[in-house]
């Protein structure tokens, strides 16, 4: 149990990051945190090394995030009136730097579901690309090549470039980019 302890808890600020920037929701974020928490400790035993403690951990969270956002996605997403704070209406400051983040986030959540867990979990929680691929079980070959064009398609959105162009009309011309004038 004390080595359960030394080895999970200094994780929990991590685990928290990842479900939140997965979920987007702090409540949901720390309600599945605490699932895997949970799940941890009750299958200590399962768990093959000490080495792979990390990856182990943050598969068990990756897996109950997907199966919530799953979930979610089969029975939409329900909020009653009397549990939405007034502050979330309101519209937030106008500063760049919010401006900034919420492109950046906006960007983040138009990746696909697998793109954005291998960007997160190397960009964001700074998991080797074996830790990666053993947290999500697939080749770490499929993590590079995930992690190359989520990258790819994050600077494209940020640039303000149809990330999927594919899916524009085919008579649609590009936006195009504001031309910057210099002044004398």
């Amino acid at each position: 149990m004390n080595d359960l302890i030394l080895l999970v808890e200094p994780m929990i600020p991590a685990l928290r990051r990842y479900a939140r920037a997965l979920l987007r929701d702090r409540e949901s974020a720390d309600e599945l945190v605490q699932d895997c928490l949970e799940r941890v400790i009750s299958r200590w035993g399962q768990r093959h090394d000490a080495d792979d403690t990390r990856p182990w951990v943050f598969a068990i969270l990756h897996n109950l995030a997907m199966s919530r956002l799953r979930q979610q996605s089969r029975r939409g997403l329900h909020l009653a009136m009397e549990d939405i704070d007034e502050a979330e209406l309101g519209t937030p400051a106008q500063q760049e730097h919010r401006v900034t983040h919420h492109e950046l986030m906006r960007a983040l959540d138009l990746l696909p579901e697998d793109q954005r867990a291998v960007l997160l979990l190397v960009a964001v929680e700074d998991l080797s690309y074996a830790e990666a691929a053993k947290t999500l079980d697939i080749p770490i070959g499929t993590v590079m090549s995930r992690l190359a064009r989520a990258r790819q398609r994050v600077h494209r959105m940020l640039d303000g470039v149809d990330p999927m162009p594919s899916a524009r009309a085919p008579d649609a011309q590009p936006a195009a980019r504001p031309h910057l004038r210099r002044l004398q």
